[in-house]
């Protein structure tokens, strides 16, 4: 007998064989693989009050089941949808069943979300948020500084070499998504900032030792990710930068503040590294949002 909190031995069987093909195939994170699991678990239970099973489930069923969450979000139902899509085409490729009952269901349309960005101000606050007499903090003073000025991505940061700097020119080499190369220019501020880095606290952090990355720690090995996005909110909090961050809010500064300057929307383009202008588009609207607050904020008739 099947007690109320267990799935039926046959549902609960099929759902560890797709997670664990997943985690063998794929070395998904424990939250992910957690978050396929209570999906599947919340199917499989109420395809059995339907009178239903996992591996014989119809599209109709998948409709009723997504159908059950009527105060759920288009991004919710999105992510629902995708994981039934998942095991089901698992189900295919290992032939338990021949067919894929989520294949003709048209995921919900999803709005595209506004990057969080920050006003001049808040950036003007952030990078002064470092102690620079300290020598940790003129480097995350630095990594502030030309995250800013050229958009990197953060792992782009942080991976960063001494050989893809060039200070004479005032540029640096990216290898950025899909190994693609580009140049992005840094400007006089950020410029500053790296040669007193270089010459004053690089080397105190190394001493003798070796090390091919820009951005180093005490001992000697390069900043982690997830490092500097720890420092990147201590030093917001110490700003007064109120709101979520993440790790692309420079990022999207950067791109938001060259537009909201006139900068051309193909230069953006360029400078972020994206390889399609639509991926580029949607700082046009942060801008945009930003022109109509400044409107309403300046105007008399606002």
């Amino acid at each position: 007998m099947v007690g109320r909190d267990a799935l039926e031995p046959a549902d609960a069987a099929l759902l560890e064989q797709f997670l664990d093909k997943l985690w063998m195939e794929r070395g998904l994170a424990r939250n992910t693989l957690s978050a396929y699991r209570a999906d599947l678990d919340a199917l499989a239970r109420w395809l059995r009050r339907h009178g239903g099973a996992l591996d014989a489930a119809h599209t109709g069923d998948l409709l009723g089941f997504l159908a059950g969450f009527p105060y759920a979000s288009a991004r919710s139902t999105a992510r629902r949808l995708s994981t039934l899509r998942r095991f089901y085409q698992f189900l295919v490729r290992e032939r338990l069943r021949s067919d894929d009952p989520s294949a003709r269901i048209e995921p919900p349309r999803l709005g595209r979300s506004l990057p969080k960005s920050l006003t001049e101000k808040e950036v003007e606050a952030l990078l002064a948020a470092p102690r620079v007499d300290d020598t940790l903090g003129l480097r995350d003073r630095t990594m502030l500084e030309v995250l800013y000025a050229t958009g990197l991505r953060v792992s782009e940061l942080v991976q960063l070499t001494i050989a893809q700097l060039s200070l004479r020119q005032g540029v640096v080499r990216v290898l950025g998504k899909g190994a693609k190369e580009r140049l992005v220019p840094f400007g006089e501020e950020a410029l500053a900032w790296l040669e007193r880095y270089l010459a004053e606290g690089r080397p105190e952090l190394l001493g003798a030792r070796p090390c091919a990355h820009v951005f180093v720690t005490r001992r000697g090995g390069a900043l982690t990710r997830q490092a500097f996005w720890y420092a990147i909110r201590r030093h917001a909090q110490t700003a007064g930068v109120a709101g979520l961050l993440s790790p692309h809010t420079l990022r999207h500064a950067f791109a938001t503040h060259l537009l909201n300057h006139g900068a051309d929307l193909r230069v953006v383009q360029l400078l972020l590294g994206h390889s399609d202008i639509s991926t580029t588009q949607i700082y046009t609207h942060v801008a945009r949002e930003r022109l109509k607050e400044l409107h309403a904020r300046h105007h008399p008739r606002g």
